[in-house]
């Protein structure tokens, strides 16, 4: 380690910097959380130095940064005011979220810092993205030829307790295979709330145990040693600008205060505490200063012109108003303005107009046939749209989705990932912030669980951030039984569990036009999309339907009245819906038919003129009873439609467990067509 090169930062604004991170800090804990003004109190007290300092040589335009709670010093480095940090947690307006997010949930589209995308509550879901950010500088820079990516990087800022989580190890895999410009930038301050270092990495030292990781560079050292940590910085940064890898930095800190204000840090010795004052971040700047020829008078003009900032910017904050009501409800999906960062419209990039006018004519195709045909078309007509997932290359996916598209549009368009899901997804995040529009496949519904942090996260970006950034994805996921057989693993159907996540779409087609236009819709959309194929369906003869066209797209939200009848409403969708056909036969004339084709949105307005006209509602679904999305329906009609009702709702759904693998015990749980036509008879004689 050599101290070369600390002219190049100018040290009296890192001073200034992290001085006016320590008063806020003193401000809140001292003033402002008492007084109940502030209700989550994060101290970064101990983190300021090295946050400053990485802030300062993230200088590239196109340099992206994940943060998590602590991160406030390195966000008023970034171009984060005084004022948006009071207001953001004083729950005011003119903060980032708006008073929608926890005050210390930051984002930040670029101002003078690297682009901060928007950070996540969760422990350890920071990493991910960030290799998706990293992966789009590669991708634009030698696929869409986008000189001006040449030297970025992303850093994923987390704590010594990050280094647990799924995330960390996923994003690590990731970066270290691909040799991605990504820095992992590990705070350690020993402790995680009141667990020590020691039960999150084997011995408590994350570097030590890195040393051996293939393509990494681990670098550790003091914190809070101004000098020592500006040339690690400098280094770290070095190493991952030149394209040789990812990096690791491990910095050795202090936490000054508790996990949050209300932490008296019990768990520490009374000599812990003393020796971790000692070391304090800030006072070791001062003293690095005087070395350097400033006095002390100079340390204190800079602290209180800081504290003049501060006793501003809270008397602006107290008098703003607070966030207007109606904006709650804002930006759970796109609604026609561009967000600042994310996507293809924040760059100006209009969807192609589609055609609502399906080919009718022509061979009937297999589902899986038209799901591979639209991903094709697309592929040609929007080079940043990514294909990915496990599987996905060379084999062309379990179910042949993408068979041949690796060969036709190379490897770095469609590609094969690690066993990640949670990696995928958190990729898909990141590489959507940066512009790009990223496909991602799901083997099977069961396998989106390690997934479920990532995707319940990436649906709320758009509210939480008030549009400033979106993330639009579509995550195309296989469920329900197989044609031959089910078990619990890979049958799983549940689109209740995903319906609950705020600002996702759901498609779940029954057939191949259906799912050829609802997939292009979403692809040429602007919100994260879960597309749903029934592996029932892929490839039998209930799914086929002649290709539509390589420029059909079906809305979301509207049914498909398959027949109409004056006695009974029959609402299904995915697999049911031939089956419902089929027992429909038997009672000609008399039934009303309703594919619901997506989730979310759902046609509620055809559903409830439907129930007008027959006044009983029959709801069949597969994915298990208690709960399932036929109670969401059941619901709504009860409440706007009770009066219309000639007899009590049913449902017709499996029983409260996983599918089984021996197919008679199957063909008994999943609703048959003899137990479908049973519940028909039964309500039309009500």
């Amino acid at each position: 380690m050599t101290t070369i090169g600390l002219a190049d930062i100018d040290w009296i604004e890192v001073a200034k910097l992290v001085l006016l991170s320590r008063e806020l800090d003193l401000l809140e804990v001292n003033r402002l959380t008492p007084e109940g003004k502030v209700k989550y109190q994060f101290s970064a007290g101990g983190h300021e130095l090295i946050q400053v300092l990485l802030s300062k040589a993230l200088t590239h335009p196109h340099d992206g940064a994940t943060v998590y709670y602590r991160s406030r010093p390195f966000m008023l480095a970034s171009g984060l005011t005084p004022e948006e940090a009071l207001a953001a947690n004083m729950a005011k307006t003119n903060s980032p979220s708006e008073g929608l997010d926890a005050g210390v949930m930051f984002n930040l589209p670029r101002r003078h810092g690297p682009t901060v995308l928007p950070t996540s509550g969760d422990v350890g879901a920071q990493y991910t993205p960030a290799v998706g950010w990293a992966q789009a500088i590669r991708y634009r820079e030698h696929v869409l030829g986008e000189s001006e990516w040449t030297g970025a990087m992303a850093a994923a800022c987390g704590g010594d307790g990050s280094v647990a989580a799924n995330g960390f190890w996923s994003a690590l895999n990731i970066a270290t295979t691909l040799k991605l410009p990504l820095l992992f930038f590990i705070e350690d301050n020993r402790y995680g709330l009141s667990v020590p270092a020691s039960l999150q990495t084997p011995g408590g030292e994350i570097s030590a145990n890195l040393k051996a990781f293939c393509n990494l560079k681990v670098l550790t050292g003091d914190g809070t040693n101004p000098a020592q940590a500006w040339s690690l910085i400098q280094e770290a940064v070095s190493h991952v600008r030149s394209g040789a890898g990812p990096c690791l930095l491990h910095f050795k800190i202090v936490r000054l205060t508790g996990h949050t204000f209300i932490d008296d840090q019990a768990y520490k010795s009374a000599e812990m505490i003393a020796e971790e004052q000692a070391r304090d971040p800030v006072r070791r700047l001062q003293n690095f200063l005087q070395e350097q020829g400033f006095d002390e008078s100079a340390w204190e003009q800079w602290r209180e012109e800081a504290q003049a900032r501060l006793a501003a910017a809270l008397e602006t904050v107290e008098h703003t108003p607070e966030p207007e009501i109606s904006r709650v409800r804002r930006f759970i999906y796109y609604e026609g303005v561009a967000p600042l960062q994310g996507g293809l419209c924040a760059e100006g990039i209009q969807p192609i107009p589609g055609s609502s006018q399906a080919q009718s004519s022509g061979p009937r195709v297999n589902m899986v046939d038209a799901i591979r045909r639209t991903l094709e078309s697309e592929l040609h007509r929007n080079n940043r749209l990514l294909v990915f997932g496990e599987d996905v290359g060379k084999k062309g996916g379990v179910h042949g989705a993408t068979l041949d598209l690796q060969r036709r549009f190379g490897e770095e368009r469609v590609f094969d990932t690690s066993l990640s899901e949670e990696g995928i997804v958190g990729r898909s995040v990141g590489l959507a912030l940066a512009g790009l529009f990223p496909v991602a496949e799901i083997q099977f519904r069961k396998y989106a669980d390690p997934a479920h942090e990532q995707i319940d996260d990436l649906g709320t970006i758009r509210w939480r951030t008030v549009n400033k950034f979106a993330a639009p994805v579509v995550v195309r996921i296989p469920v329900g039984f197989g044609k031959v057989t089910g078990d619990p693993w890979h049958s799983v159907n549940g689109e209740a569990i995903f319906a609950h996540l705020i600002g996702w779409r759901i498609a779940f087609p029954s057939n191949a036009a259906d799912a050829a236009g609802l997939l292009r819709s979403a692809l040429r959309g602007d919100d994260p999309t879960l597309f749903l194929e029934h592996r029932a369906l892929l490839d039998t003869v209930e799914g086929r339907r002649p290709y539509p066209g390589d420029d059909y797209c079906l809305p979301f939200g509207k049914a498909a009245q398959l027949l109409e009848g004056d006695e009974l409403l029959v609402i299904t969708w995915g697999a049911m819906v031939p089956r419902c056909l089929e027992a429909a036969q038997s009672f000609a004339g008399r039934i009303s038919l309703l594919d619901l084709r997506t989730i979310l949105p759902w046609d509620k307005e055809l559903v409830i003129e439907n129930v007008h006209r027959t006044g009983k509602v029959l709801i069949v679904h597969e994915d298990t009873r208690t709960v399932g999305f036929g109670s969401e329906i059941a619901a709504t009609i009860a409440e706007e439609a009770f009066e219309h009702l000639d007899a009590p709702i049913q449902r017709l759904a499996p029983p409260d467990v996983p599918t089984p693998y021996n197919p008679n015990l199957m063909a008994h749980v999943i609703p048959s067509v003899e137990r479908i036509r049973t519940a028909m008879q039964a309500l039309l004689e009500y």
